[in-house]
């Protein structure tokens, strides 16, 4: 039988970023504005390597070049690693930030994959908010806007709650607020393009602003993505599972086990991230900040104890 695959995540320093992924998770980061843990990655940017059994110490990115059988289908129509699964930690305010899709991007950006991501927040500020969207009516409002730099006018900012679930779409303006804390899942891209930065400096300089990518790949005027709510799927006295999304690139899911949960995730490979408690999975003891990927064609996955997770597959 083919085993879990345990990843060891990469961290990413960031103007923003905080030291709650130590504090929450336990994790060893490099620094206390460490914004990003990249949780399930083969992106050059950042290639995770497996932490223990047969493949440990081999980069993800080898994996999927090397041994695709571990990928079933994924592997059948996807050229690398197709998904992306992060922790963000915001302790500061995000620039405020659009995604090109696989079009524009691979035009633009060396053919580099667009960014479609979808958002689970782990944990916020009571009165918290996040950036969806925009107030211009039209394109040629959303440039004046831009240029005039009007973006108290500008950014639709929206209240957030810990279990709230919010799919983003290329060409939707976003940005997480500080004191966030949400689990990402995504494309396979490192591709922001930056619209307004608050006017911050890093090393005494502002950082980059894309404004004319971002006017181009902008959706206006914006519309809200109201199908939105988890949906339960299984309701059981071990447990629930409901469904958080599907879209082109991913399908994700989050389950709630209060004692056994058997899960068999089929034909295609699964990101699987431990969000809260402990127990153990096929005997193996995991907790909160613990990530693997169940091989395509595993079987039945085992869950004891009381965990949440979330998974997720390319579509």
């Amino acid at each position: 039988m083919r085993e879990l695959l345990f990843i060891e995540p990469v961290f990413k320093e960031a103007i923003w970023g905080g030291s709650r992924l130590k504090e929450v998770y336990n994790y060893d980061i490099p620094s206390d504005h460490t914004g990003e843990c990249w949780a399930i990655s083969a992106h050059r940017s950042g290639d995770c390597k497996v932490a223990s059994g047969t493949y440990a110490g081999r980069t993800l990115s080898s994996l999927w070049k090397e041994q695709r059988e571990l990928f079933g289908k994924a592997a059948d129509s996807c050229e690398e690693f197709p998904l992306l699964v992060k922790i963000i930690d915001a302790r500061e305010d995000l620039s405020i930030q659009v995604h090109p899709d696989n079009t524009y991007a691979a035009e633009h950006e060396n053919g580099s994959l667009g960014k479609m991501e979808c958002w689970y927040i782990l944990d916020c500020d009571e009165d918290g908010t996040i950036v969806i969207g925009h107030h211009a009516k039209d394109r040629e409002e959303l440039a004046q806007m831009i240029g005039e730099g009007r973006w108290n006018e500008f950014i639709r900012q929206v209240p957030v709650k810990k279990g709230d679930f919010f799919q983003i779409d290329p060409g939707c303006v976003h940005a997480i607020k500080g004191g966030t804390l949400i689990l990402e899942t995504q494309q396979s891209s490192d591709i922001t393009y930056r619209v307004y930065d608050y006017d911050r400096l890093s090393n005494g300089k502002p950082r980059q602003l894309h404004v004319k990518q971002s006017i181009d790949v902008i959706r206006a005027p914006f519309v809200e993505n109201r199908d939105q709510q988890p949906v339960l799927t299984a309701d059981t006295d071990n447990g629930k599972k409901y469904h958080l999304v599907t879209c082109a690139y991913y399908t994700v899911d989050k389950v709630e086990v209060t004692g056994h949960w058997e899960e068999d995730f089929g034909s295609s490979f699964a990101n699987v991230s431990i969000l809260e408690g402990e127990g153990t999975v096929d005997g193996i003891a995991v907790a909160k900040g613990s990530h693997f990927i169940v091989p395509a064609g595993y079987g039945t996955v085992e869950f004891k104890g009381r965990i949440t997770f979330i998974s997720s597959q390319a579509v």
